[in-house]
């Protein structure tokens, strides 16, 4: 703290919470007024709350991130996975200490990140993850401050292209399968019902009862139970009776690639196995299914992703084809 005689009059340059506390800076015309006000914020700071200079979080945005992950990322399905990923981030953020961690920073490290390569998915799913911490932590109590992502948007993603397989594409690729009976009948569990790949690829025989698949340790920690033919069943039922206790097929994705292959289908990037669940939901639209029932059956936690499917309805595309301006001019 210091009382200087300047041109411009006594100038004083105060710190009274000490190195790394806020500065305080005042000119006045007579010393005698810098040494009252001087004395005067001392008081304030050391006997008023809201005076008083707010301490530094010295912790690392890693330290928050163990803290989020014992307190309840390692009670989630995927979080220890989530954790990895989090401290990956911290690491290549330059694991800054909490209290410097901002928006601006986070910005920054997401334009990198597209510069990379990264897919706006990508870089969002970043982005919800870091998010989330600050949120759970707060509702936790061990951040006090507001979230510094909270003012963050998202970047705007372009909706990819849903492939689906024709009749005549499926028929073509359940043919080149006949060699796998496991990779068959996964392929088929998937049409059938919607499933993912490894939903399907991980079932055991006591999943398959009273004419259903019954899904547990989905992706949305919901269990759901889709009907299934008979006929499906019964080869199910046969393959089980053929296969020691455990799970019914072992693993699958290589010969279902080649079959693919084999089949000369194009299909876009990340889609290969998914492929067949946007199948099962496009037909199941087409063929004038409910899509309240398809959230049910792939097991949506909301209908907003399962809305894709909507507009292939038959009623959807039937009211394009009579409501539109050109078709009230036509005459009868």
């Amino acid at each position: 703290m210091a009382i200087k005689k300047t041109d411009s009059g006594w100038v004083a340059d105060i710190q009274p919470g000490g190195r790394g506390g806020k500065r305080y800076r005042k000119t006045f015309k007579i010393k005698a007024d810098a040494l009252a006000w001087e004395a005067w914020l001392t008081t304030q700071v050391n006997t008023v709350p809201e005076w008083q200079p707010q301490k530094r979080d010295t912790r690392r945005l890693s330290d928050l991130v163990k803290l989020w992950h014992t307190h309840h990322g390692a009670n989630l399905r995927a979080g220890d996975d989530t954790h990895a990923r989090l401290l990956a981030m911290c690491q290549a953020l330059g694991d800054p200490t909490a209290d410097r961690f901002s928006a601006e920073m986070f910005a920054e490290y997401r334009a990198k990140r597209q510069q990379a390569g990264i897919s706006a998915g990508g870089v969002n799913r970043e982005h919800a993850y870091m998010r989330a911490v600050f949120n759970e932590l707060r509702r936790l109590g061990l951040w006090k401050k507001e979230n510094p992502l909270s003012g963050v948007r998202q970047i705007k993603q372009v909706e990819r292209e849903l492939s689906f397989l024709s009749l005549q594409q499926i028929k073509a690729l359940l043919l080149r399968l006949t060699d796998s009976v496991d990779t068959l009948l996964v392929s088929q569990v998937c049409l059938a019902t919607g499933a993912r790949w490894s939903e399907a690829e991980e079932l055991t025989a006591t999943q398959i009862r009273a004419g259903s698949i019954h899904f547990t340790g989905t992706k949305s920690g919901r269990n759901r139970s889709v009907p299934i033919s008979s006929e499906l069943q019964e080869k199910l039922a046969n393959h089980a009776e053929a296969r020691s206790e455990g799970r019914l097929f072992g693993n699958c994705y290589h010969t279902f690639r080649k079959a693919v292959v084999a089949a000369k289908l194009d299909l876009p990037d990340g889609q290969l196995t998914h492929v067949l669940r946007h199948t099962f939901a496009s037909h199941f639209m087409m063929n004038g299914g409910n899509i309240l029932a398809l959230q049910r059956i792939l097991g949506h936690a909301s209908l907003t992703m399962t809305m894709r499917y909507a507009h292939l309805a038959p009623e959807h595309l039937q009211e394009a084809r009579n409501l539109n301006p050109l078709a009230m001019l036509e005459p009868g």
